[in-house]
């Protein structure tokens, strides 16, 4: 089980895709939901949001960047090895409905997450608009496939090597110009940042904003509360009451801070295994 099927590196070495064997997940999942994993046996748990399925194959693909010594190992496996468990599908789906004109804004990896829910309202018969942005072209993922899961697509590069020069909050306000109340809803899902300024703009127009929250998590079933995060005046967990909230109630500050909590820490253990992995090439 969970058997490592391909292995694909998207972007500089830096983005990987991985499409894994765990058929009773793929049988289950919906947009929206994600998995915890564990590399190994002795290794941490990390939420990962599913950017496709395949019930057929019996396959699930996960798309990450490599930020710290978990991902690291995990880039580091080859096709047909095996990870130790793979739990899910966890949180709750997204609940796509006809609406008419959506819009689905990514930056980053989180167009990996956004992909399957774009794909789900376009399938749902609503017209969908998607804005997708990286730092530069070499980061920029998924465009074929946003292209084809919604009717128009536009991209953003932060330094203008690709598509329009500038922040998907840009391509954002102008959608919404143009379009004004003919848009149903966004979507917005990418780093903390982009997600919180997305949702500024989209409160200005007075349109209903849902982002997707990568919170801390450890057990991912709501019992160790590491993923609290504050919607409004109340406190929520990603991992059972999301991972997707009302933007405009979001308490995006709070987030940022929990997420660096143990950024020490982070950095610790990514040089200490930057460090063996040196010695052992030397050796």
């Amino acid at each position: 089980m969970y058997q490592i099927l391909s292995k694909t590196e998207l972007a500089q070495g830096t983005v990987v895709a991985n499409e894994i064997h765990a058929p009773k997940i793929a049988a289950k999942a919906k947009p929206g939901q994600f998995i915890i994993l564990r590399v190994n046996e002795t290794g941490e748990r990390i939420p990962l949001t599913m950017a496709n399925t395949n019930e057929e194959r019996g396959t699930i693909t996960i798309i990450y960047q490599v930020v710290g010594k978990t991902t690291a190992l995990l880039a580091s496996m080859s096709a047909m090895d095996h990870l130790a468990d793979v739990v899910g599908p966890l949180g709750r789906p997204t609940p796509i409905e006809k609406k008419g004109t959506i819009i689905c804004v990514g930056g980053g990896t989180g167009v990996a997450v956004l992909h399957p829910i774009t794909k789900g309202f376009k399938e749902a018969g609503n017209h969908v608009i998607a804005i997708i942005g990286a730092r530069n072209k070499d980061l920029l993922i998924m465009e074929k496939e946003m292209k084809a899961a919604s009717n128009e697509l536009y991209v953003c590069t932060d330094d203008g090597s690709y598509g329009h020069h500038g922040f998907v909050t840009d391509v954002l306000k102008e959608q919404l110009e143009k379009h004004g109340a003919a848009v149903k809803e966004a979507v917005c899902i990418g780093p903390v940042p982009m997600m919180k300024f997305c949702s500024k703009v989209t409160k200005d127009f007075g349109i209903p904003t849902m982002v997707s929250l990568n919170a801390i998590m450890v057990d991912g079933t709501g019992m160790c509360g590491c993923c609290r995060v504050q919607v409004g005046d109340e406190t929520k967990f990603a991992c059972v009451d999301g991972p997707e909230f009302d933007a405009h109630k979001v308490d995006f500050d709070g987030l940022s801070a929990r997420l660096t909590a143990y950024q020490k820490q982070e950095k610790e253990a990514m040089d200490a295994y930057q460090k063996k992995c040196s010695c052992s090439t030397e050796a």
